[in-house]
């Protein structure tokens, strides 16, 4: 049986015991739902409480088919209510952590309450299991490469670490959780989104570090047969598709080649215009000559065993490290939506964001706010530096844009604020993919880049107005069932052969061959779970809309605005 690790951060009792039965057939985002919703229930937790205190928990957790032979089973999952939406909240990561976890027989590592020392620990896990708070003061305020260098002077490299920066120390809202991924374990594999690290900060745990087990977990199968032969068979498919993907010839900054042509990329703070040079400037092209030239690398795991291998390595002009994991949300949010062209600075705005522990989605949109507010000049990347350093200095605007895009935009009066439940939008431009302009307005977790984005299945153009809504709703349940148990990278791979999922599914737990287990169970139940919880927490259809520029000013590009209304985005989980 899978073990969760409690842990009562005011009296730093540890203690390891088995997973509630209920739970069994949980992982991911389905765990954290329903772990949730299970205190709320038994009394334990108000949904109304604040996010920063004793009742909102910290929850780790890897997927479903953690520990088994499945590639991309490896995820990170980081749960509680959201200190930066006030949402139900779970963000993910790729790295090492997770299958630790999954080698100690881990199925969750969780933090309740408040601590009442005043002092910073890190939670350790020992190779023999057992597990420990130490004493994590003189790491105080440390950036997470520095964090990480430490651990693995201390520890050895065989050992995988979720840590927080300053930003998360300083309880910024949209602090990130940066977690160590696959080969040289620089922290450049982020639970970014919805401030989770603000709450990893307030109960004082600078760090989750875990050394390798010396005696792996043995998982039991049901019908270890049946799950054999459907993981052969979604592992080839997933590695021929995969491989011939642009995900892994590229890397997902191939999408703004895409993105750029069809007014879909954001640009100057989603002002509705048009870059179509920025493929030459910061898309695949330039991505790959420099990668090319420099020693840098791609087509990488970010986690063990992945056969899609979408991560990378982009090295400076000199041949030096400069960051990893550099992906299309950062680049498209620090790049043409703040005017920056510069591929080599918004590496380094990247880097800056995976030491510091901030959200690069969420500073790249409180960037162009600042920009457009006159705080600072459009496509400076310098001045943008200036204001990430702020934030780890703590200044009193650095305070401000650490708690993200929508305080930035308040504070200097800004008239566009790209955001949805407080959280700002991915990278995406709601005008012209209106599939993705309602997941982000419908999303039980803001608007959030992994819930369900409708671009790249009709080849970067997106689903006629008619459709819009019945693709949003059943990419937002696929994609529910895809966090709990896998990357959504390889899921888009192998989202047509849901009858193997569906016997791994059952080769691991028994039961009937009944599809509506992964659909209806993982999918609807588990979304209409955290809508649910929203409402208790005091969110109506109201918080479900998108900020009013977009259904006023046209793109210039297209002519388009967001035009679904609200009876139609009323009616979207009404299954």
């Amino acid at each position: 049986m899978w073990s969760e690790l409690f842990i009562n951060i005011a009296d730093s009792q540890i203690e390891k015991r088995p997973i509630p039965e209920a739970f069994k057939e949980f992982g991911g985002r389905s765990y954290v739902t329903n772990y949730l919703m299970a205190l709320v229930m038994g009394g334990k937790m108000d949904p109304k409480c604040d996010p920063m205190g004793p009742q909102n928990p910290l929850i780790f957790c890897n997927g479903i088919f953690s520990g088994t032979a499945f590639s991309t089973d490896h995820r990170l999952s980081v749960g509680g209510k959201s200190p930066l939406t006030g949402t139900i909240k779970e963000a993910s990561a790729g790295g090492t952590v997770a299958k630790y976890m999954a080698d100690h027989g881990l199925r969750s590592v969780t933090v309740h309450g408040l601590p009442t020392d005043g002092k910073l620990k890190y939670i350790h896990i020992l190779p023999d299991g057992s597990a420990v708070l130490e004493d994590a003061e003189e790491y105080r305020l440390m950036g997470n490469y520095a964090f990480g260098d430490a651990m693995r002077a201390k520890y050895g490299k065989n050992v995988a670490i979720a840590s927080i920066g300053p930003a998360g120390e300083r309880l910024c809202k949209a602090a990130s959780i940066q977690v160590t991924e696959f080969g040289e374990g620089y922290p450049s594999r982020a639970a970014a989104r919805g401030g989770i690290g603000a709450l990893m900060g307030v109960k004082g745990i600078k760090a989750l570090v875990i050394e390798k087990a010396e005696k792996v977990y043995k998982v039991e199968y049901a019908n270890e047969e049946l799950f054999k032969q459907s993981v052969a068979a979604i592992n080839k498919l997933m590695h021929e598709k995969g491989s011939q993907s642009h995900y892994h010839k590229v890397g997902t900054i191939s999408i703004i080649d895409g993105t750029a042509r069809n007014g879909i990329l954001p640009v100057h703070n989603f002002g509705g215009k048009m870059m179509y040079d920025a493929p030459e400037k910061v898309g695949a092209v330039p991505f790959m000559t420099n990668n090319a030239q420099r020693g840098g690398c791609n087509g990488k795991p970010c986690q063990p065993g992945c056969v899609v291998q979408c991560s990378n390595v982009y090295n400076d002009k000199d041949g030096n490290y400069l960051t990893s994991g550099f992906e299309y949300e950062t680049v498209a949010l620090f790049g043409p939506n703040c005017m920056i062209t510069d591929l080599d600075q918004i590496a380094r705005l990247d880097r800056m964001c995976d030491d510091i522990g901030l959200d690069t989605i969420e500073m790249g949109d409180a960037a162009a706010v600042a920009m457009e507010s006159g705080k600072i000049e459009w496509g400076d990347g310098k001045a943008v530096e200036g204001l990430l350093n702020e934030v780890k200095e703590g200044t009193e605007f650095g305070l401000i844009m650490g708690n993200g895009c929508e305080a930035v935009g308040l504070a200097l009066g800004c008239e566009h604020i790209p955001a949805v439940k407080h959280q700002s939008l991915s990278g995406y431009d709601p005008r012209n993919t209106k599939g993705t302009g309602i997941t982000y307005a419908k999303s039980p977790q803001g608007a959030d880049h992994t819930a369900a984005c409708t671009v790249g299945f009709t080849s970067f153009g997106d689903y006629p107005r008619d459709t819009a809504l019945y693709v949003s709703n059943k990419l937002q349940v696929a994609i529910t069932f895809s966090d709990s148990m896998m990357c959504l990278f390889a899921f888009s791979q192998i989202s047509s052969r849901l009858d193997l999922l569906l016997g791994m599914y059952v080769g691991l737990f028994g039961g009937e061959m009944d599809i509506t287990r992964i659909t209806i169970g993982l999918g609807v139940k588990v979304l209409l779970t955290e809508v649910k919880f929203n409402e208790l927490a005091g969110f109506t259809t109201e918080d479900d809309r998108l900020p009013r520029f977009f259904y006023e000013e046209m793109h210039e590009g297209t002519g388009e605005v967001f035009d679904i209304g609200d009876i139609e985005l009323d009616s979207v989980f009404r299954f």
